[in-house]
């Protein structure tokens, strides 16, 4: 017993004093950063953000090769027919959710279409894409540019963008991708504001595409049904609905691109719709490409309590008890083979594990090899700025912050060149 309490028990026995409340004993908070500035942070549960690899470890992942009853799956009809709809499954119920049966319809229209667009080098169109049948219902517009001179239809970019809409040629967002390069290349670009479809905010269930799949009398989605991350990748896929229709674009070689929250959104798009023939998760982080069970940056803990709305609401019993979830996210990669996945991060976003990031790709490997593709060609990191883009798994770690860099882009679009070369 420490002294003061030692001494109030004294007084309260001989003297007949009533019991003092002392002051609570609370562990001091965490710094905000540590010596290299990497964020730290406290989760609810009491852990606090970690960056010491030697801590890091010590984990031991799922193997993606061994079915629920646990035989091995030693060819690619099991992996396809099997093993693959068992991990969705996982996904679906546990992580991300499912779309419920009550989603919306979707309905396109060509609201814009400028012919000569960047001083003739491209065609552009907005199209708009609604979500149910009500006209002030949430809808996507999206921006369509494709080569001017093309004579067949064109490999294109679908970049899911926080940005806000452009309203004139000259206002595109910032972060829109090098388009005159991306042109040049042969492919069309398209993007669309992910906050058009469903906010981004506690609570949102309410409104958006989600509030459109509510049952009479139901105010938020199942405990298995999605989380705003399934709703922009469903949304995805709607505007995936619509290229398949435009004749300037060859739906059957479009690469989905998206950052941070958004490059987890690209990840579970490309397991969920097969028609995406590449996928580009730009330092996609926790509960995207990097692995959940390492204990390095943000944490299962820190997603659960700080953006519950990204996740079924079943995601939760999994805060505090990372080693109980059924999948890691070399298993989400791993959901997107045969097809081509390309992820990146930065020295400056430790937050995210670039390393762990990697780890991932290392680890859904052995199901690229199954299928007869190559992976990483390697387990070690590679040195900083130099791409890994020769496999059908691409990674590239930047020197720089959570952004995508130009040096990103540019091995992405190399690595694209050997998967959607255009005709």
């Amino acid at each position: 017993m420490k002294p003061a309490a030692r001494l109030v028990t004294i007084l309260t026995i001989v003297v007949g004093l009533p019991p003092l409340a002392l002051p609570q004993q609370t562990a001091p908070a965490p710094p905000r950063q540590d010596a290299a500035g990497n964020p730290v942070r406290r989760a609810p549960t009491g852990h606090v953000s970690n960056y010491d690899e030697a801590k890091a470890a010590g984990y031991t992942l799922p193997d993606p090769l061994v079915l629920a009853n646990g035989q091995r799956v030693r060819d690619a009809k099991t992996w396809t027919d099997r093993r693959r709809p068992e991990i969705l499954e996982l996904y679906k119920t546990h992580i991300y959710g499912r779309v419920p049966e009550r989603a919306p319809k979707a309905s396109f229209e060509v609201a814009e279409t400028d012919a000569a667009a960047m001083e003739g080098a491209a065609i552009r169109k907005r199209i708009v894409v609604r979500f149910g049948d009500k006209p002030d219902g949430p809808a996507a517009n999206v921006t369509l540019y494709v080569p001017a001179k093309a004579t067949r239809p064109v490999p294109l970019v679908l970049h899911l963008m926080f940005g806000p809409r452009p309203s004139s040629e000259p206002a595109r967002p910032m972060e829109t991708g090098p388009l005159a390069d991306i042109l040049s290349r042969g492919y069309g670009y398209a993007h669309f504001r992910y906050t058009e479809v469903q906010p981004d905010a506690r609570d949102s269930g309410g409104s958006g595409v989600i509030a459109l799949a509510l049952a009479p009398g139901q105010t938020k989605p199942e405990p298995d049904e999605w989380g705003s991350i399934t709703a922009w990748a469903w949304a995805a896929s709607r505007v995936l609905d619509y290229l398949e229709t435009d004749r300037a674009v060859d739906a059957r070689r479009v690469a989905l691109l998206g950052h941070s929250r958004l490059g987890k959104t690209a990840l579970w798009a490309g397991a969920l719709d097969p028609r995406f023939a590449l996928v580009f998760a730009s330092c996609s982080g926790e509960m995207g490409a990097s692995l959940a069970r390492r204990d390095y940056g943000e944490t299962v803990d820190d997603v659960a309590a700080n953006f519950p709305w990204w996740m079924a609401e079943n995601f939760q019993k999994f805060s505090g008890r990372w080693s109980d979830m059924p999948v890691d996210s070399h298993m989400l990669i791993a959901l997107c083979a045969p097809r081509p996945v390309f992820v990146t991060g930065g020295t400056q976003d430790q937050w995210a594990d670039p390393h762990g990031m990697f780890l991932a790709q290392v680890g859904a490997g052995p199901v690229y090899r199954l299928l007869g593709k190559k992976d990483l060609g390697t387990t070690t990191l590679p040195p900083l700025d130099t791409p890994l883009t020769s496999g059908s798994l691409g990674f590239h770690y930047h020197t720089g912050g959570h952004t995508i860099s130009p040096a990103d882009w540019n091995a992405f679009l190399e690595f694209a060149d050997r998967h959607l070369k255009p005709r």
